[in-house]
């Protein structure tokens, strides 16, 4: 069961490594430094995430009345696991030759870590901060985003699939639920454990589940509720929203926390206005965003 192609998600794909790659870049024009606030490409990333992994599972579970859980985890297998590959046999000769003994140990752990998707807590517990100068020096640091979505990738499916067996009715409480007591959880750990709160699957559900809660409504209402005059003002706000962060942002704010809101809203006003005769979805849509976006988890 394939879902049907949006190429303006792969637009907002773009968008989002892009940001990551000129924040970690650290590259200044006349003394000002680019987007700071690129970081928050993750966030959008995670919207993504839950908006599609959502959608497959309502859509194969309404189609056939089951889901493959074999077919589900060998597609992301082999989308995740030949890129980490090659990410870390490249990484391993420059380590070897310019990494410090102590800090080549510490590669080497997080090598593990990384394949055993738990990178993000490796890197918590062992007190590196993603936004510290240090940072720049930690070969494999970038993996703990994607330790964070396998973690969503193998506990969501079986959770959403009992609900969808045997509590069908109470799906949007579950979602909402799952929402909400992680975005209280986000706020808290900002202000009592930013470095934990950073890193960790239950501080950054609730961004994931902004995407499910859009699946859920895209898939159970087909955006009914909203007439086409809309679409072209709302996704034109939520680009703003994205945009107005990832530039003015910086290491200093507290996140993910209620800051990160205006990333999460935007991304979900694209994806859920989203319309062929719209021109902020053409934009998206062009060669140049969608090839990028393509290519967005390898580069």
């Amino acid at each position: 069961m394939n879902l049907k192609y949006r190429p303006e998600i792969d637009g907002l794909r773009a968008i989002a490594v892009l940001s990551v790659i000129i924040y970690h870049a650290k590259i200044k024009i006349f003394g000002y430094r680019l987007l700071e606030g690129g970081f928050l490409g993750v966030d959008v990333f995670f919207v993504i995430s839950g908006y599609l992994i959502t959608s497959i599972i309502f859509k194969e579970f309404k189609e056939t009345g089951k889901f493959s859980f074999l077919n589900f985890y060998e597609r992301r297998i082999r989308r995740i696991i030949p890129a980490l590959f090659f990410v870390i046999l490249v990484s391993l000769p420059f380590a070897w030759f310019f990494i410090l003994p102590d800090d080549y140990i510490n590669f080497s752990k997080s090598i593990i870590f990384s394949l055993g998707f738990l990178s993000n807590y490796f890197f918590h517990f062992s007190g590196q901060e993603y936004i510290s100068i240090d940072s720049l020096y930690i070969p494999l640091l970038h993996t703990w985003s994607l330790s964070v979505e396998e973690q969503y990738y193998l506990l969501f499916p079986i959770i959403l699939l009992s609900f969808l067996k045997f509590f069908r009715n109470y799906i949007l409480i579950l979602l909402g639920f799952l929402f909400l007591i992680s975005f209280i959880f986000a706020n808290i750990g900002s202000l009592n454990y930013p470095s934990l709160n950073f890193y960790s699957l239950h501080t950054r559900l609730w961004e994931i589940m902004a995407g499910s809660l859009i699946s859920y409504f895209h898939i159970n209402y087909d955006n009914k509720f909203y007439e086409h005059k809309f679409h072209n003002i709302s996704t034109l706000l939520g680009i703003v929203l994205i945009s107005l962060p990832i530039i003015f942002y910086d290491d200093s704010i507290r996140h993910p926390s209620f800051y990160t809101l205006p990333t999460i809203i935007g991304t979900c006003l694209v994806i859920w206005f989203s319309s062929k005769n719209n021109f902020v979805i053409q934009i998206l849509s062009s060669k140049i965003f969608v090839r990028i976006g393509l290519i967005s988890y390898s580069l």
